[in-house]
């Protein structure tokens, strides 16, 4: 019979109080006795959980237990006696999914002794009612014997609370502050409330060499735990987030930061912003051009955050933009004072291939390459070197755009008013070529006077030329003043001049009919340019190349640069023209083609070219004759071909055109049209002859015999048929 049977029966008989207390006392002394040692080991063990609220825990129990004892009603005249554990076992903490349950508590009864005295619990003088059981359904059967919760819910409450106090509430990826409890050479161990500690490499706080024990910094949650169970922090980053967003406040409010340049880089320098590496450009460093960025290395500078990157994480820093403001109100009150001709003292902050920019103290102006030498110069380097601290004049300026222009070689005296007064026109010069064009060269007489030499006063020559073909920089010439215009300041000088013209004795040297020698220069659609001596030049116009051949153009009869004979045919002394000729060099055959190739003679000829209106004909002697189209026709009905030697028939001669016109049809049809004559006058004699015998019969018919008649009717019939071929012969020429 079970235990719970049993008590049924009991209740049933309705036993008194005292024997159920009984019962349950001595049921529960076997199950408590086995379990009392096991169950004391597992309390100590929880206790350590609650180490930082030992007394609260430990009151709270004892309370509890004395209370428990207190309400236990006496069962005889005597109290028993309690033991109690010399330090009170907290109740188990449940798993998250079991509730707290409260349940009666029974009568407790003296535990077997041990041979170890139990102090007895303190009594509290206040004591919480017994809440006796009346039934045996108020009781739970199926705690006994398991651990029971000694707090009630509030209580419970109030020790989560005070535990979950201890332990601070991190979130991954998060900067939270922690406190350095511990360093070596290598590592710094953080705390920041968690279960356990942080290690961060000594490396990431290099830049606090006064770090300490006890110092509070910022740390970056990596991991709460890794593999290893450890928790992974880093100051890295959590200085560089920080950092980041104290760089974006900064960009947003245009507030001046301070920065340490830690390294020159490509284009500029690498500066410390907050644990973020910035970049300053070259540029930005001051408004003047920096040429050794190194001196600016290892220094600390105000900066201006200009542009961020929020991508890339890139940010670049200006010092340069710090210091504009002011100068653009320096630039205003400086160029408000200035004035035309004023003089100043700059510094050469840049060179240029087109100029020289000047630092007036705020305020740049640019000498440009022209106005720093009255002589001519390649380069401004000639001149001035950077740093270099010059006197200027300030020529022109711009308010508006706050442009100066400035000179130098304005402070000294124009070199055209020290120019000697007794220099006149005709008078020969020495100089330097500094410039060459194609249409001249530039000469410099004296410093900053320069004469031109045209291309055209280089040479007596006709033919076209440049400058290069004569001079070249740095030559030192000498040369004839031409034009001299002092208040222009212009100089025209020539060098051909310095040897006597070719054609102030032209005519005698070149007189008309004379023969010479000349080399051929150039060609043009309508002759050829030829040059007799320097300064003396001729044309020799196309028809005048040949007296037979027909030329198209000058390159088909010679060269560039080859010798050929002329004869003089016009001298024009001012133009300075000559008329050449080299056909006039032999007697003009026409005269004696005249004689050969008369209208109506047969000549053999060779055709050289065809074009659409005819061919052209290669005849004996050298001369060309042409074929029209229409007198191309062979006796077989076929055209002309190239290199094919004919007959040909002169149809027309013109001496003065020299010009010869051919004809191979009119060599055959000639022949063709005697023949047909020929044919016909024997026709006719023989039908002439046929008449005279007719008639002759005729005054005889009379003495005709039989024999007779039939002869002559034969006769007849011959006669008419010899009438009919006739007719037909003559048809057929009307007919072609």
């Amino acid at each position: 019979m079970t235990q719970e049977d049993d008590f049924k029966n009991d209740q049933l008989e309705q036993p008194d109080a005292e024997e159920i207390r009984e019962e349950l006392q001595s049921e529960l002394v076997e199950k408590t006795e086995g379990e009392a040692h096991k169950e004391s080991a597992e309390m100590k063990e929880e206790s350590e959980v609650f180490d930082h609220q030992p007394e609260l825990a430990g009151e709270n129990e004892a309370e509890e237990s004395t209370q428990a004892i207190e309400e236990i009603p006496e069962v005889s005249g005597t109290e028993p006696e309690i033991t109690m554990p010399e330090e009170p076992a907290l109740g188990s903490v449940p798993e998250p999914e079991e509730q707290p349950v409260e349940i009666p508590v029974p009568p407790l009864v003296p535990i077997a002794d041990t041979g170890t005295e139990q102090p007895k619990a303190e009594e509290k003088p206040a004591a919480r009612p017994f809440h006796r059981v009346h039934r045996a359904e108020d009781f739970d059967w199926s705690l006994a014997g398991k651990k029971q919760e000694n707090y009630s819910v509030d209580e419970r409450h109030k020790l989560e609370e005070l535990y979950d106090h201890t332990l601070n509430q991190i979130v991954e990826h998060e900067v939270i502050e922690g406190q350095v409890v511990a360093m070596n050479n290598r590592e710094v161990v953080v705390n920041i409330g968690f279960k356990s500690d942080g290690v961060i490499p000594i490396s990431e706080l290099r830049y606090n060499p006064n770090l300490k024990i006890g110092e509070k910094i910022e740390v970056y949650v990596e991991n709460q735990e890794d593999p290893d169970g450890q928790l992974i922090l880093s100051h890295k980053k959590a200085r560089i987030l920080r950092s980041w967003e104290r760089v974006n406040s900064v960009y947003e409010n245009e507030e001046i930061i301070n920065g340490y340049v830690k390294c020159r880089t490509k284009g500029g320098l690498i500066v410390d912003v907050f644990g973020i590496e910035a970049f300053l450009p070259g540029s930005q460093i001051d408004v003047k051009p920096i040429r050794d960025y190194d001196v600016f290395v290892g220094k600390t500078m105000e900066f201006k955050v200009v542009k961020i990157n929020q991508e890339y994480k890139n940010v670049v820093v200006s010092h340069k933009a710090l210091i504009e403001d002011e100068l653009e109100q320096q630039k205003a009150e400086i160029i408000a004072k200035l004035e035309k001709g004023q003089i100043l003292e700059g510094t050469v902050k840049n060179i240029t291939s087109y100029g020289v920019f000047i630092d007036l103290g705020g305020v740049d102006g640019l000498i440009h390459i022209t106005d720093l030498s009255w002589g001519r110069i390649n380069h401004p380097e000639e001149i001035v070197e950077l740093d270099q601290k010059i006197k200027v004049v300030i020529l022109d300026f711009d308010e508006n755009k706050k442009r100066i222009a400035l000179g130098l070689k304005q402070l000294t005296p124009h070199p055209w008013d020290a120019l000697d007064q007794n220099l006149k026109i005709g008078d020969k010069v020495k100089g330097k070529v500094v410039v060459i064009a194609d249409y001249g060269a530039f000469v410099e007489i004296a410093p900053g006077v320069e004469g031109l030499i045209h291309v055209s006063e280089m040479s007596w020559s006709q033919h076209l030329r440049t400058a290069h073909d004569f001079l070249k920089v740095g030559n030192e010439v000498e040369a004839v003043i031409l034009t001299l215009d002092r208040e222009e300041r212009k100089m025209s000088l020539g060098i051909k001049q310095l040897i006597p013209d070719p054609w102030a004795n032209i005519m005698e040297k070149y007189p008309v009919n004379s023969k010479h020698k000349a080399i051929v220069r150039n060609f043009t659609n309508f002759g050829i340019f030829v040059e007799l001596e320097e300064g003396v030049d001729g044309l020799i116009h196309i028809s005048d190349l040949s007296w037979s051949k027909k030329i198209k153009h000058p390159a088909e009869f010679t060269k560039i640069g080859e010798e050929i004979e002329v004869v003089v045919l016009d001298v024009d002394v001012d133009n300075r023209r000559l008329s050449l000729g080299h056909k006039q060099l032999e007697e003009n055959p026409w005269d004696v083609f005249e004689s050969v190739f008369q209208v109506g003679s047969i000549h053999k000829g060779t055709i050289i070219s065809a074009s659409d209106k005819g061919f052209l004909v290669s005849l004996p002697y050298g001369v060309e004759g042409f074929c029209p189209m229409r007198h191309s026709t062979k006796e077989d009905g076929t055209g002309l071909r190239m290199d094919e030697s004919l007959e040909f028939k002169v149809i027309e001669f013109s001496k003065e055109n020299k010009k010869i016109i051919l004809s191979h049809a009119k060599v055959y049809q000639e022949a063709q049209t005697a023949e047909k004559v020929k044919a016909s006058d024997q026709v006719k004699s023989e039908v002439r002859s046929a008449k005279r015998v007719v008639k002759k019969l005729q005054d005889t018919l009379e003495k005709t015999t039989l024999g007779d008649i039939e002869a002559l009717a034969t006769l007849k019939s011959n006669l008419e048929e010899t009438e009919k071929k006739e007719k037909v012969k003559k048809e057929k020429p009307k007919e072609e």
